[in-house]
């Protein structure tokens, strides 16, 4: 390979680089995830784990096709959330409480600010 050829081939690297980073400097910044509570009881012959977790999701931010370790609760606190589960979707907004199943699924902030919502699992299995 020739020293002309070899510099073109790493400015045009370099180029591919820069364009994918402004690509990625485009994106919404990250969701934010707190665990609030994480508690284990044994009642009754069986073990039970409780999370508790904040999540927030600033404008624009869709989450990537994943499940939950239990399926439970979830309570929008603030903003608007779509949820894709299931091969069914629904928007949720403050103040609403669903069910969610523990299937694949994405969650979508689809309003103008930060979505805020509380995810509760509880998981069971033997003490």
């Amino acid at each position: 390979m020739t020293r002309f050829r070899f510099i073109w081939m790493v400015l045009g690297l370099l180029a591919a680089t820069a364009a994918a980073s402004a690509d990625v400097a485009g994106l919404p910044a990250p969701m934010d995830s707190r665990r609030l509570l994480e508690r284990s009881e044994d009642a009754n012959g069986t073990h039970l784990k409780t999370t508790v977790t904040r999540v927030t999701l600033p404008a624009g931010y869709k989450t990537p096709l994943h499940t939950h370790e239990s399926p439970g609760p979830r309570y929008v606190l603030k903003g608007r959330l779509k949820v894709e589960e299931s091969g069914k979707s629904q928007v949720y907004e403050a103040g609403s409480a669903f069910w969610e199943s523990g299937q694949w699924m994405t969650a979508e902030n689809v309003g103008e600010g930060v979505v805020e919502l509380l995810i509760v699992e509880i998981n069971a299995g033997p003490r």
